[in-house]
């Protein structure tokens, strides 16, 4: 653990982490490809306790301290192929954690809806929720029966020590498609029901008391409804509002505790933060952001106050809907103090003294800190990745440009660090998704690999990706492999014209639709790019739909036709598999044998192509890996491989 370092809020500011390098430095690729060291770090309701994630054994471990002495109070680390994952506080003295299952092949490990309770000092350990409870047979006491499905804290009720409210969707496949909220007891598991939901799926809102008194569904899967009741025994009574909107989310309760914040968008547009009377059904405008939506609207624990709403249009910023909130006001003076961070205020204390602040940028990659309001004192107490110094990290800027058609897209330069800012060797980088994702002024380990061996990288958030409403997300429906690709490539001649990078020494390379994206642009434009490296993408669409765990479920065969259509002659024109005589460059194909998203049948259908073109390939194979590589040893072989092929092919 990082010793302790205090800053004291009275003497000044932070300095400034970012520094230049006379000459680019040597960092092993495995330094990148190690795990963060500390996650989700969070002080107890009393602040007796700090609590932490961290790895023991290849998997995530939940470490709790003595906010006092430091020293470990207890550690809890399931068995087999368990992991600890998301938890929360539920009292002073008792967490509440997430079972999850680590597989060798899954980037994400598997959560299947268990809940596991046990107090700071170890004691009182009881499996609360989930499918292994115990059966009820010949007793008048009230045991932890087993809930089928996937069950998520909804509300911790800190105003109540013994019981907490939980979220249960039930399996695909079940007799009751409805989402249900249960009242549970912190130390025993039993439950009661509290509210079953109005249609299928549906989002619920507590309020100050813990009552469930709003939700969110949808009848047709597309234009959501507002439910209201008056109490937890009371039906659900739709709620009629003074306009129309194509997109809504829950988000708290006001302090008066008859109106709602809620996220929305009209038309399409960005979404912005609203505020909805319950006995009126008046919405009225609070913000709204004309260029992007609300990265995150952040709320607090304990009074449930919207205090700020986080918002990300190249640099992140914030919007503090009342000055004189104190969370606001102490997040603004960190912000102050911790200069060139971003900084997100994660966790506090009931009383509001005590409280941890995570900091990160493009070259930080975070540090949690914990601030004493009686002292005004601000101790570091951990990096995420300590053993990458700032100082020899490269800055990320934002950048906008008008594609062919006119359209303002935005993305991301990052320069190497210690190289002059011209005729740069480039490696452009789209993100996976395409939808509902972006690219974020953030710090990326991928990004960094490749800028500290001297490479420019490109981000593009093309038409297609979330975070800048749903009409611009829309725009890439059906486009996968034309408007979307002409956005990344219109990006590239941007940097170009700039003088940033050499037109001549260009590659692209990306993960999932990213790796899509870096065979169909280099397929469009074959005499732009260098080479071309997919990782774990899909090749070919027709496929898509037969293969693949998105294709099991009707709401994903839905989703499918919506984003790419049904004309199978403009999915063959749109798959790099069908067109792999149009491609110049030389290709790197990096996929896990044991990919459920993208499965390896998409790596084998663009290989089968590539051997009949007779076009050079090399292909690494991950057996034991999925969509995304779970085990820092195949990260750092991922690197490797990428580091190999790009010094074959660029001038570096």
């Amino acid at each position: 653990m990082r010793s302790l370092i205090t800053y004291f809020l009275l003497l000044g500011s932070f300095a400034s982490m970012q520094s230049y390098a006379k000459e680019q430095p040597s960092i092993a690729l495995s330094e990148f490809a190690k795990d963060e060291a500390y996650q989700n770090v969070q002080l107890s309701p009393q602040g007796d306790f700090l609590s932490f994630i961290s790895k023991q054994d290849d998997k995530n471990a939940l470490f709790i301290l003595d906010t006092n002495t430091f020293k470990l109070k207890h550690a809890v680390a399931f068995q087999a192929n368990a992991q600890v994952g998301d938890y929360e506080w539920v009292n002073d003295e008792r967490v509440v954690m997430e079972k999850q299952y680590v597989r060798g092949w899954s980037s994400q490990p598997m959560y299947k809806g268990e809940l596991f309770g046990v107090n700071a000092d170890g004691s009182k350990p009881k499996y609360l929720v989930g499918f292994q409870g115990e059966r009820q047979v010949g007793s008048n006491i009230r045991k932890a029966t087993p809930l089928e499905g996937i069950s998520y804290i909804l509300d911790p009720l800190h105003d109540d020590p013994k019981h907490m409210l939980i979220y249960n969707i039930p399996y695909t496949g079940t007799n009751e498609p409805t989402t249900k909220v249960y009242r549970v007891n912190v130390e025993k598991g039993t439950r009661a029901l509290r509210a079953r939901s109005p249609e299928n799926m549906a989002g619920f809102l507590t309020d100050h008391q813990g009552n469930v008194r709003v939700a969110s569904a949808s009848k047709d899967g597309i234009s959501n409804q507002i439910y209201i009741r008056d109490e937890d025994d009371a039906p659900w009574k739709v709620l009629k509002l003074n306009g129309v909107f194509r997109t809504i989310e829950l988000l708290t309760f006001d302090k008066s505790g008859q109106q709602v914040y809620i996220l929305a968008s009209h038309q399409g547009e960005p979404e912005g933060v609203f505020k909805l009377d319950l006995s009126s059904g008046k919405v009225t405008k609070i913000y709204q952001d004309d260029t992007v939506s609300p990265k995150t609207p952040w709320v607090s624990e304990y009074d449930k106050e919207l205090y700020a709403i986080e918002i990300d249009n190249g640099y992140p910023t914030y919007v503090f809907l009342d000055e004189n909130s104190i969370k606001a006001k102490r997040l603004k003076n960190i912000i102050r103090v911790l200069q060139g961070n971003q900084v997100h205020l994660v966790s506090t204390t009931r009383d509001g003294k005590k409280s941890i602040f995570f900091a990160s940028s493009d070259i930080n990659a975070g540090q949690y800190f914990l601030y004493d309001s009686k002292t005004s004192q601000l101790q570091q107490l951990f990096s995420a990745r300590e053993w990458l110094n700032p100082d020899l990290m490269s800055q990320t800027k934002p950048i906008t440009f008008q594609s062919r058609d006119k359209l303002t897209v935005h993305g991301y330069l990052t320069l190497p660090v210690g190289k002059k800012d011209k005729d740069l060797p480039l490696v452009v980088m789209p993100h996976g998704g395409p939808h509902y994702t972006r690219d974020w002024w953030e710090f990326n380990p991928d990004v960094q690999v490749l800028a500290s061996r001297g490479i420019a990288v490109l981000q593009v958030n093309f038409r297609g990706s979330g975070g800048y409403g749903e009409a611009f997300q829309s725009a890439g429906y059906q486009q996968w492999g034309g408007n979307i690709q002409h956005d990344i490539i219109d990006g590239v001649k941007y940097v170009v014209s700039q003088g940033y990078a050499s037109k001549d020494n260009i590659c692209i390379m990306g993960a999932s639709f990213g790796g899509y994206s870096a065979l169909q642009s280099a397929i469009l434009e074959p005499d732009l790019f260098k080479c071309a490296i997919g990782v774990m993408g899909v090749y070919d669409l027709p496929l898509m739909f037969d293969e693949g765990d998105i294709a099991l479920r009707q709401s994903g065969t839905n989703y499918l036709t919506q984003v790419l259509g049904e004309d199978k002659n403009k999915l063959k024109a749109f798959s790099p598999s069908y067109n792999v005589a149009k491609l110049k460059a030389p290709m790197l194909i990096v996929h896990g044998g044991r990919d459920e998203r993208a499965p390896i049948e998409q790596a084998e259908s663009l290989i089968k192509a590539l051997k009949g073109a007779s076009h050079p390939y090399k292909y690494v194979l991950l057996d034991d890996e999925g969509h995304g590589f779970y085990k820092p040893k195949h990260r750092t072989q991922y690197y490797e491989a990428v580091m190999s092929f790009l010094d074959a092919h660029l001038s570096l």
